[in-house]
């Protein structure tokens, strides 16, 4: 209790010290890391006459929804459909409880309408069914997030040809929408029970995504797609070959993101002005005067689309661009990345137009996106060329990379049936893969055992079974290639959804546990209280979710099996991380942090990483850490990155900042195998000026 009273203390000594930040303009005043703009800006919170007229009617609807639940109990349909009334009345007590109301009569007009929604879906579903599944137009609706248990918006536009309950699949548009630092869920809900968006293909449904605010739709905003993907297609039916990926501005980032990183999973991508990459976009556009850390220009490889743009091989994509729009840079740069692997980009440009939609391209754009919709995705290529950087992007159609013999180096592997019995295979930077073609996929002869050609190598590979699937693993052993088995020993090995780094943490479902005894010494304490504090309101304030929590004592089996665990504290004020100290690579005691070629006194250093968990390596674990971006990155989305990798030592005799949880002492990556490895020494100079 005293520990929550505390973190409650400090998050109102943020929101008064953000309230005298001073709003600053886009562009190089943004480049300030001393003067920072709060991102969400500070609201204009109802009066009292206004939060009595939200509060009666929001209370008597939690009410009767609490009632519901009860009587639903059992009928896990009907449960599961009340996300989508939930979802209103979460979108108004966010703004009644955190004040993110910029205009209150306009918000409250929102808040007003949307109750009465809420009020009628719960009468509807409780007598009828959803009935607001039953008709075309605009569908606002939610859905509970696997991450952290909170409700988050989407939005539909069914076509005019929609009918309920027809075995018919429809295509699929997902929209990303533009950069909205005040597009709270209050708003986005209004937008979507009143504005279509800017593509309504016919006989087309279109999917608008919230992405957890302003993100680009990164980390928990990357899987806010996947996540309402799925719940779609649970009431509808959605043709798989006609995915397709769209959006503009921050949008426009968004879907070369996805183009580039799911490229087969996509008929096309209609990406339009963003950015695509970090680095020359934040020089060009932003004028800022980047200096990296070494490991901060390797985890660019995350989400840099450019690095990514030979699997557009397999993603057909219209770029638009204004002729005079400044965002034109990211469609340029892919065109010229994209060249380097024998691809032309096909690039709309709208004559004299800065940042938004000229007509008559607009009309080129949608009628060259609709005939790639017309011929789908090719769902089963003979030829695959992949490049990845990492395990989180491990996957491109019959092709699964399983393990790297580096992560953060390029990674590519080209797989081509040369004809009915042999496949031909290039690998760079792969130490194991698998094939899997399903049942009725796999092209080649059953009577024959194929033969694969792997980096010049010939292996007999089993044939094909009677339904005509066929799945093979191969292993680098050294030099050479082998067939692996399903069979084999699990080695602790870094692989999809457990390759880091920190921020990997977050893009599924976590708990974060906080310290309920005293640690090493006060210093360590205040410093952990506060980076605690900042973790759990960032994430609200960020990725729009209520972050769990538990203390340590109350860690029980089920989160251990379910969750990644923050843990937060030392040694002595959290018995988790005392539990674990001996089976991690990094040791900390009294005596200090110490990895085999370094020591730090424990009275002003502590480490920060991720881990697999040893207690259940399917999750992690990461030591006093939220996503590791901060203030100062809120302000471009090019920013929106990882800022540090597998671990770091924090020297807390440097004060926590809008770019930095303190200084950074050595930082670093481990090996494939979750192991130590020596990494280049941080230079003073370089240490002193970063933050």
């Amino acid at each position: 209790m005293l520990i929550r009273k505390a973190l409650l203390s400090l998050w109102g000594i943020r929101i008064l010290l953000l309230a005298f930040c001073p709003v600053l303009a886009d562009g190089p005043a943004d480049n300030q890391s001393h003067q920072v703009r709060p991102i969400p800006p500070e609201g204009t919170p109802w009066n009292e006459d206004q939060v009595s007229q939200i509060q009666k009617p929001l209370q008597a609807l939690q009410a009767r929804l609490k009632q519901s639940r009860r009587s639903l109990k059992g009928d896990s349909e009907r449960l599961r459909l009340l996300c989508d009334i939930d979802v209103f009345v979460s979108a108004v007590e966010v703004a009644l409880t955190h004040q993110e109301i910029y205009d209150p009569e306009k918000s409250m007009a929102q808040a007003q309408e949307q109750l009465d929604v809420a009020s009628a879906r719960l009468e509807a579903l409780l007598e009828r069914g959803p009935t607001w599944l039953d008709k075309a137009g605009l569908v606002p609706r939610g859905y509970r997030s696997k991450i952290d248990d909170s409700i988050q918006p989407y939005g539909l536009v069914l076509p005019d040809t929609w009918q309920p309950h027809s075995p018919k699949p429809y295509r699929l548009d997902l929209w990303f929408h533009g950069r909205g630092e005040k597009l709270t869920e209050l708003d986005f809900l209004h937008q979507r029970l009143h504005q279509k968006g800017a593509f309504t293909p016919p006989d087309t449904i279109v999917l608008h995504l919230y992405g957890r605010y302003c993100n680009a739709n990164k980390f928990a905003g990357e899987m806010d797609l996947f996540e309402a993907l799925d719940h779609v297609k649970k009431d509808f039916s959605i043709d798989e070959n006609r995915i397709l990926v769209r959006g503009f501005s921050m949008g426009g980032a968004a879907c070369w993101q996805f183009a580039t990183h799911y490229a087969g999973l996509w008929a096309a991508a209609a990406p339009g002005a963003g950015f695509s990459e970090t680095k020359e976009f934040l020089e060009f556009f932003q004028k800022e005067e980047l200096k990296p850390y070494w490991w901060e220009t390797r985890l660019w490889n995350l989400y840099d689309a450019t690095v990514y743009a030979e699997n557009l091989y397999h993603c057909p994509t219209v770029a638009y661009s204004g002729a005079v729009d400044r965002q034109k840079q990211a469609a340029d740069i892919m065109a010229r990345y994209m060249e380097r692997e024998g691809l032309s980009l096909t690039h709309l440009v709208g004559p004299d137009t800065a940042h938004s939609y000229h007509p008559q391209t607009k009309r080129e754009l949608e009628d060259r996106i609709d005939a790639l919709a017309r011929i789908g995705r090719d769902p089963f290529p003979r030829k695959i060329r992949f490049t990845t950087h990492t395990l989180r992007y491990h996957r491109m159609h019959w092709i699964t990379l399983t393990g790297l013999q580096e992560h953060w180096q390029k990674a590519r592997i080209v797989a081509e049936m040369e004809n009915d019995s042999i496949v031909r295979i290039q690998t760079q930077n792969v130490s194991a893969f698998r094939i899997d073609m399903a049942s009725g996929t796999c092209p080649l002869d059953p009577t024959r055992a194929p033969t694969l050609q792997v980096d010049g190598q010939t292996i007999q590979a089993p044939r094909p079974l009677s339904d005509r699937s066929w799945s093979v693993q191969l292993v680098q052993n050294k030099d050479s290639w082998a067939l692996g088995t399903s069979s084999q020993p699990k080695v602790l090995h870094k692989r999809h959804g457990l390759q880091g780094p920190i921020d990997d943490a977050f893009m599924g479902r976590f708990l974060m546990v906080g310290p309920s005894g005293w640690p090493l010494n006060p210093q360590v304490g205040e410093w952990v209280a506060s980076e605690m504090g900042h973790a759990l309101t960032h994430w609200r304030q960020q990725f729009r979710g209520n972050a769990r929590f538990k203390l340590d004592r109350e860690v029980d089996a089920s989160d251990i099996a379910e969750s990644n665990l923050i843990l937060w504290g030392d040694p002595a004020s959290n018995s988790v991380i005392r539990d674990l100290m001996e089976a991690l690579p990094i040791q900390w005691d009294a005596s200090g942090v110490r990895l085999p070629d370094q020591r730090w006194d424990a009275g002003h250093h502590l480490p920060v990483m991720i881990y697999p968990n040893p207690l259940n390596p399917e999750k992690y674990i990461v030591f006093n850490s939220g996503f590791t971006y901060r203030e100062y990155d809120y302000l471009n989305n090019a920013r929106q990155v990882p800022k540090l990798p597998d671990w770091a030592i924090i020297d807390i005799r440097q004060p926590a900042s809008p770019r930095w949880p303190g200084g950074i002492a050595q930082a670093g990556f481990f090996d494939e195998k979750w192991q130590w490895k020596p990494q280049p020494k941080i230079a003073l100079s370089e240490a002193a000026t970063a933050p």
